[in-house]
């Protein structure tokens, strides 16, 4: 059931029952209905766009005072703390992720709302040097009405990493969530009115890609900030180019883990695991490509399909928190990924040929765990591809679920030849204990986040970004601030009258005292 305020506010904004005039939210692991909800028109994302720009140049948020909006960030913070375990619960019944997948994530979440409030309490401008009697003092302003469109696999981490910075420098904030799991970051719009965040500063518009399509092409947008697929930050980043508009993509990823033969084998596989499957693979730097040195191969692989087969077995109702992975995302991934595996012999005693070895098909029947009914939900098995071709489509395309392909590697040069092998550069990661190794191979890997014996670590402090198709610009730390700010440049000329009336005076009759331009 969703919370009864929730409940309450969805069904009194829903429409008539016509369905073309409804927004049905489910739950993947049970194909119930969560709530139906109205979707923002045409008439009204326009409204939102208005409304927005109107309170910006009130300047009631936009010209606040930088100890206020922290006061107010750290208010909301400390509100979202004290309803974590609430919205976890809703976050698990909108995506089919597990409740212990989101205690975990959510309770970590506020920090990136006190990070930017601190950022704010800390944060000056500064004095440029410059020639002759003149300040130049320069500030972080404002770019204006900034757009957000957020996806459904980590609904209210990815909306608060976007807003924090947005609301911190000052803009009015306009997010379209997931149609798939827009619940919780309506909840927290709600909580961020309690919390003092003034109308209009912060709006949140339900819908699918007819919506986002109309909001990223307002010109009104000073900047728009989207997490996708890279075919739409492609077709949105055109968009945005033609207002003159900031943007910050990040998108798809298929990341590289690279396990050389000195790496601790039982941190490595368990590393691994984490990598490939939290969240049922669908993060953009989901470990998805095992490059695994041969030396250690079969070692690591007799542990490692242990450990896939263990999870399968304690795969059961999201909300039971010994329940180890939850859904995809709906039926039609589900059947993607039944479609790109479907060419692939399932039969591990093969060797060096492309197949499955553990997985590769939907969840049916009673969980092991808890009796749990699998064939209501969206599941699919943690699925391990060993002996994988580089000319295969589960090499070189993000598959956004639980499934790991793994190569074989000789050498340290044709490990970062691999892991370099895809159009993608979000994350990578490596697990070896050889400190200049490490360093080595993490300056070389092209990617945005290199991890080392270790996995999707993020901090409110780290720049989160990627290279190559990947995406452009970054998230979190002082470069976000400064991405949803610009710089202003105030020159004061602090010269006596007495002085500048003979220096400053360009048409003088008098040619004698040299003046200056520029």
């Amino acid at each position: 059931m969703l919370p009864s305020r929730l409940l309450a506010t969805t069904m009194a904004n829903a429409a008539t029952p016509a369905l073309s005039q409804t927004l049905n939210v489910y739950n993947p692991a049970t194909r119930q209905l969560l709530a139906s909800l109205t979707p923002s028109s045409p008439e009204s994302v326009d409204e939102a766009v208005r409304v927005a720009k109107n309170t910006f140049d009130s300047g009631i948020w936009s010209r606040a005072p930088a100890h206020q909006r922290a006061k107010v960030l750290s208010a909301l913070s400390a509100s979202l703390s004290a309803q974590v375990g609430e919205i976890a619960v809703l976050e698990s019944q909108q995506t089919g992720r597990t409740l212990r997948e989101f205690k975990a994530q959510l309770g970590r979440l506020p920090e990136w709302l006190e990070y930017f409030a601190s950022l704010l309490r800390v944060q000056g401008g500064y004095v440029a040097p410059t020639q002759g009697p003149l300040l130049n003092y320069v500030q972080r302003i404002p770019l204006g009405v900034v757009a957000q469109i957020t996806p459904f696999n980590h609904p209210l981490l990815i909306a608060v990493k976007k807003i924090a910075p947005a609301l911190a420098a000052g803009n009015s904030v306009i997010v379209k969530p997931s149609e798939h799991a827009p619940l919780s970051v309506l909840r927290f719009h709600e909580m961020a009115l309690e919390a003092g965040v003034p109308p209009g500063v912060l709006t949140v518009l339900t819908g699918g890609a007819d919506v986002a399509r109309q909001l990223v092409a307002n010109p009104t947008l000073r900047k728009v900030d989207i997490t996708a697929g890279t075919r739409t930050g492609q077709a949105v980043g055109s968009v945005v180019g033609a207002n003159l508009a900031s943007y910050t993509a990040e998108l798809g990823g298929k990341a590289p883990i690279v396990v050389f033969d000195d790496a601790d084998l039982v941190s490595a596989v368990n590393g691994v695991a984490f990598a490939a499957y939290i969240a049922s693979g669908q993060t953009c730097v989901s470990g998805t490509r095992l490059i695994l040195h041969e030396k250690l191969y079969d070692a690591f692989m007799e542990k490692f399909r242990a450990k896939v087969e263990s999870i399968t077995r304690r795969i059961g109702d999201p909300l039971n928190l010994k329940s180890m992975m939850g859904t995809v995302i709906h039926d039609a991934q589900l059947e993607r990924l039944e479609r790109l595996l479907s060419h692939l012999p399932r039969d591990s005693s093969l060797t060096g040929s492309t197949r499955i070895t553990v997985g590769g098909a939907r969840l049916e029947g009673a969980s092991p765990l808890d009796g749990f009914d699998l064939s209501g939900g969206s599941f699919f098995a943690p699925t391990v591809i060993e002996d994988i071709s580089t000319e295969d489509e589960l090499w070189k395309e993000e598959v956004f679920g639980p499934v790991l392909v793994v190569k074989r590697f000789s050498n340290e040069e044709e490990a970062v030849s691999l892991a370099n092998d895809c159009r993608y550069g979000l994350g990578a990661a490596m697990w070896t204990t050889n400190l200049s190794r490490a360093h080595r191979v993490s300056a070389l890997i092209e990617a945005g986040l290199v991890w080392v014996n270790t996995h999707h670590r993020n901090d409110p402090s780290s720049p989160w970004g990627g290279m190559k198709e990947s995406g452009i610009g970054r998230e979190n730390g002082v470069e976000a601030y400064e991405a949803y700010s610009q710089s202003k440049s105030t020159i004061v000329n602090i010269a006596d009258p007495s002085v500048t009336q003979k220096t400053d005076d360009w048409f003088a009759e008098d040619e004698g005292v040299e003046k200056r331009y520029g």
